[in-house]
C-alpha cells in the first residue's frame, strides 16, 4: 500500500507540472490500473500465506489429550516428514517449524535446570528432542513438590522407568537433590546410573594432617616414627583416631582407641625393621605367614572408629577430619575383605544417625556405594547398607536404627504399610544373621539335593517370613556375648554383660526403632529368650515402655534355658581352663535369679494374655572334642505356660529350619500368624 501511495503522489505532481494540453482523465485511468495490479499482488500473497499455514497445521499436530490423560506428563507428538518432501517449500517450512518446537522444548528444560540451581547437562546441547524429555523433567520437578505423596510417587516412577537414555541418567544425577537421591537408593532394582560417582579421592597426604609431630606425641608409648616417604592408609587412620577426643567417653571407646594406636604403631615399627609384631596390649594374636599386617592394623583402627561413631559428639569430628573420604579409600582398597567393608558401612550407618552430617555423607559419594551394596546377593552386606540408608531417609522413615538393630524386611521403599513387628534375638555366640540361617546340609545331602540347594537362604526370616507375611517389619537384634572373658572384645565391658544391663541397653535402642508402637512378636534362641523376658519385665515397670508390653502379642522360644543348664555348671567346674563370663554364670541350673525372672514373666504373660510357645531340643550337641551334651534339656525349656514342642534337632540347629516346608518353619509361621491374627495377612 505504501508503494501505491507514492505512485499516486508522483502522478499528481506530473499532472500539475505537465505541459498544457495533456488529458488528465487518461492519467487517472493509468493510476487505477496500477492499483488493481498492486491489490492483486497483495491478495495473492495473503492467499499463499494462508495456504502455507494450513499445510503447516496439517503437518504439525500438538496432541493435548496426552496432558489430560497423564496429568503432569507432557508429550509432544510430531508427524514424520518423508525426506522427499524436503525438496518443496512446504517440507522446508515443516522442517523449520520442527526446529522451533525443539528449541522451545530446550528452553523449557533450561528453565527447569535453573529452577534446580544446577547446570544443564552438556549432552542436551546437541541432542534432538525426545518424547520423554519433558516427562523426565516433570518427574524431577515433582520430586520437589510440597506434597509428600507426589514426591514419593515421582521417585517411584523415576526408578520404575528403565527406558531413559544414558545422558538422561547423567542429567538426572546432576539435578536430583539429596532427598530424592536417598529415595532412589532405597527403591528396589534402581538403576545405579542415577547416582553421581564418588569424587576423585585426594592423595593421603592431603587427607591427613600436616603436623605429624603433634600426632606422634599422641601415640601411647611410641618411640618409632615412620618414614615420611608418603602417607599410608594406616597413617591416615592413626591420625584420624589421634585427633578424636578421648576425655569423657566410654571406657570401651578409650580401650579400642588405645589398642588401635598401640598396635598400629608397633606394626609400623616392625615393618620398618622387617618384622611383624602384634600383641602390644598383652593379648595373643596369631599371625600366619600369609596374613597381611596392614589389613590387621586397619581392622583394629576400624573397630575403634566403630566405637567412636556411636558417640554423637564425635561424629562431627570424624567428618571434619576427612574421615568420610578416608573410609571410602579403604573401602575401595579392601574389596576382597567383606569384614572390613561391613565395619566401614557400620560406621557410616552410625554417622547417619546424626542429621547434621547427612549432607556430607551424600556429597562424599557414599550413596552410589550404598545403592550398589543393596543389590548384593549376600544378606549381611544388604542389611548393613539398608540400615545406613534407612537412617539417611528422613522422607519416609521416622525410626532410627542404632548399632546392632538391623532391618530384615522391608529393606527398601515398597509402598506397603507395616502392620506389625517381629523381633529376632540370638543367644550366646550368636549373631543377627548367622543364627537364623537355614540348616547346613552335610556333603552327602548336598550331592543328593543339588537342585533344592538353589533355594538355600542365609537368613530365613528375611527370605521366607517376609515372603509369607509381606506387611510385617522383621528386625534382628545383635549384641556381644561370650562364653569366656578371654574372648571378650573389651575387658572393661565385663561388668556390663549382665541381663539387667543388656536389657536396658536394648530397650533404648528398640524404642528409637519404634518397637512397641504396633503389635509385636518376639522370637528368641537360647539366652536370647532370657533377655526377652527381662526386657518385658523391665518394660512393665517403666511408664515410658508400657506400650511395648501392651502391644506384645506373642513370644516364641527356641531352646531357652528357663531353669538353667548343665553347660554353665560344666564351665564353672573347669574355670581354670575357661573363665566363665557373666552370661554363663547367670545360666547355672536352678539359679535363684532365673527362677525369679521366670515367675515374674509367667505372671505378666497371664496378665497381658499374649501367646507363648517353646521348642525343645532332643539331640546332643558337640561342645568339644569327644564331648556331646544336651545343652537345654526339655525340663529346662518348659516355661510352665503355653505349648511345648520337642524337635529332633540339637541346640544349634533348633532355630535353623531345614527347608521352607519343614515342620519347624511351618509351625513357627503358624504361631506368628495366629499371634498377630489379621495383622500378618496380606
Amino acid at each position: 500500500m505504501s508503494v501505491a501511495a507514492l505512485r499516486l503522489i508522483r502522478c499528481r505532481k506530473l499532472s500539475t507540472a505537465g505541459p498544457p494540453g495533456v488529458n488528465k482523465v487518461l492519467q487517472w485511468k493509468d493510476l487505477r490500473k496500477v492499483a488493481k495490479v498492486t491489490g492483486a499482488v497483495i491478495l495473492g500473497g495473503c492467499l499463499f500465506i494462508t495456504y502455507e499455514m494450513v499445510a503447516l497445521e496439517k503437518a504439525v499436530t500438538i496432541d493435548t489429550s496426552a496432558v489430560l490423560q497423564e496429568k503432569y506428563k507432557s508429550y509432544i507428538y510430531l508427524k514424520a516428514t518423508p525426506a522427499a518432501e524436503k525438496e518443496n517449500l512446504t517440507a522446508g517450512l515443516i522442517y523449520k517449524a520442527r526446529k522451533e518446537l525443539h528449541k522451545a522444548a530446550r528452553r523449557f528444560m533450561e528453565a527447569s535446570s535453573r529452577l534446580f540451581l544446577q547446570s544443564l547437562d552438556e549432552h542436551l546441547s546437541h541432542v534432538d528432542a525426545d518424547p520423554h524429555e519433558v516427562a523426565l523433567w516433570v518427574l524431577l520437578k515433582q520430586t520437589q513438590s510440597a506434597n509428600k505423596a507426589i514426591r514419593l510417587q515421582a521417585v517411584q516412577e523415576l526408578a520404575d522407568n528403565h527406558h531413559w537414555h544414558a545422558y538422561q541418567y547423567q542429567t538426572a544425577a546432576q539435578v536430583i537433590d539429596q532427598r530424592t537421591a536417598v529415595g532412589l537408593a532405597r527403591t528396589p532394582h534402581v538403576d545405579l546410573r542415577f547416582f553421581r560417582q564418588p569424587p576423585a579421592l585426594p592423595d593421603l597426604e592431603d587427607v591427613c594432617t600436616t603436623n605429624e609431630d603433634i600426632f606422634w606425641e599422641c601415640l601411647p608409648n611410641s618411640n618409632a616414627k615412620p618414614s615420611s616417604q608418603g602417607t599410608s592408609v594406616e597413617e591416615g587412620l592413626w591420625q584420624l583416631l589421634a585427633s578424636l577426643p578421648q576425655s569423657e567417653v566410654d571406657k570401651c571407646v578409650q580401650y579400642f582407641t588405645s589398642l588401635a594406636l598401640r598396635e598400629s604403631t608397633q606394626s609400623m615399627a616392625a615393618q620398618r625393621g622387617g618384622l611383624w609384631c602384634f600383641g602390644g596390649n598383652g593379648l595373643p594374636y596369631a599371625q600366619s605367614l600369609t596374613s597381611v599386617p596392614s589389613e590387621k592394623v586397619e581392622s583394629f583402627c576400624l573397630q575403634a572408629l566403630v566405637q567412636h561413631s556411636k558417640v554423637q559428639s564425635h561424629c562431627d569430628h570424624i567428618v571434619a577430619k576427612g574421615g568420610l573420604l578416608l573410609l571410602q579409600r579403604i573401602y575401595q582398597l579392601r574389596r576382597d575383605s567383606p569384614k572390613i567393608q561391613r565395619n566401614i558401612i557400620r560406621i557410616i550407618g552410625n554417622l547417619a544417625l546424626n542429621e547434621s552430617v547427612h549432607r556430607d555423607i551424600v556429597q562424599s559419594g557414599w550413596l552410589s556405594i550404598l545403592a550398589e551394596m543393596m543389590q548384593s546377593p549376600h544378606v549381611t552386606q544388604v542389611s548393613f547398607a539398608a540400615r545406613a540408608l534407612a537412617n539417611l531417609d528422613r522422607e519416609s522413615v521416622v525410626e532410627k536404627y542404632q548399632d546392632g538393630v538391623y532391618i530384615l524386611h522391608p529393606q527398601t521403599r515398597n509402598g506397603q504399610p507395616v502392620k506389625a513387628d517381629v523381633l529376632f534375638i540370638h543367644g550366646i555366640l550368636g549373631a543377627a544373621f548367622k543364627t537364623w540361617r537355614q540348616k547346613d546340609s552335610s556333603l552327602q545331602q548336598e550331592e543328593t539335593e543339588m537342585e533344592s540347594r538353589s533355594d538355600y537362604t542365609e537368613c530365613w526370616p528375611k527370605s521366607w517370613l517376609a515372603e509369607d507375611c509381606p506387611n510385617l517389619r522383621v528386625l534382628s537384634v545383635e549384641y556381644d556375648s561370650h562364653l569366656s572373658d578371654w574372648m571378650s572384645k573389651c575387658p572393661a565391658e565385663n561388668q556390663r554383660k549382665s541381663l539387667a544391663y543388656r536389657s536396658q541397653e536394648l530397650l533404648k535402642k528398640l524404642k528409637q526403632a519404634g518397637v512397641g508402637e504396633r503389635p509385636v512378636v518376639w522370637v528368641a534362641h537360647s539366652m536370647g529368650g532370657l533377655l526377652v523376658k527381662k526386657m518385658l519385665l523391665d518394660a512393665s515397670e517403666d511408664p515410658e515402655m508400657k506400650g511395648l508390653l501392651k502391644n506384645t502379642r506373642g513370644v516364641l522360644f527356641y531352646s531357652v534355658p528357663h531353669h538353667g543348664t548343665f553347660m554353665a555348671e560344666y564351665s564353672v567346674n573347669v574355670r581354670y581352663l575357661l573363665f566363665p563370663s557373666i552370661e554363663v554364670r547367670e545360666l547355672c541350673k536352678d539359679s535363684p535369679a532365673l527362677s525369679s525372672l521366670n515367675e515374674s514373666f509367667v505372671n505378666i504373660a497371664k496378665e497381658n494374655d499374649f501367646k507363648v510357645m517353646s521348642f525343645a531340643e532332643s539331640q546332643a550337641t558337640n561342645v568339644g572334642p569327644m564331648i556331646k551334651i544336651v545343652v537345654v534339656p526339655k525340663q529346662s525349656a518348659d516355661l510352665g505356660i503355653g505349648e511345648l514342642v520337642e524337635v529332633n534337632v540339637d541346640h544349634l540347629n533348633i532355630c535353623k529350619p531345614e527347608k521352607k516346608d519343614s515342620f519347624l518353619y511351618k509351625r513357627s509361621l503358624q504361631f506368628i500368624q495366629e499371634a498377630l491374627q489379621s495383622f500378618s495377612s496380606q
